[in-house]
């Protein structure tokens, strides 16, 4: 990318971003801000850098209005116009409560009562 003229450079920034100005599902939850993520990888995912230039620690990441996961950024650098950011870790979040024992697959649903 380095040889291309700096116009056109501009160009393919400017698309990119149009591109992610689209409706966007997952978004990234801190400090009562919230981010749109324009790209997701198996250890990180990215962010436009105008909204944020720094991000660390605890995030919550959402799928529309559904809480999908939490993660802990190790590390954040601005590369272009996207902030990468580099998780050490992302847990996804259980809809229903935490079991402390196994739960059996052949178990029924729920019990009839009897007459």
């Amino acid at each position: 990318m380095e040889f291309l003229p700096n116009d056109i450079l501009d160009g393919l920034q400017q698309a990119r971003r149009r591109e992610t100005k689209r409706p966007l599902r997952l978004s990234v939850h801190a400090a009562g801000k919230v981010w749109p993520v324009l790209r997701r990888w198996v250890g990180g995912f990215s962010l436009d850098a105008e909204g944020v230039s720094k991000l660390r620690g605890h995030v919550d990441l959402y799928e529309g209005p559904r809480h999908v996961s939490t993660a802990l950024i190790m590390a954040s650098e601005v590369e272009g116009s996207e902030l990468l950011c580099t998780t050490k870790r992302e847990t996804p979040v259980r809809q229903g409560p935490a079991l402390d024992f196994v739960r059996d697959e052949n178990a029924p649903a729920g019990y009839l009562p009897s007459a």
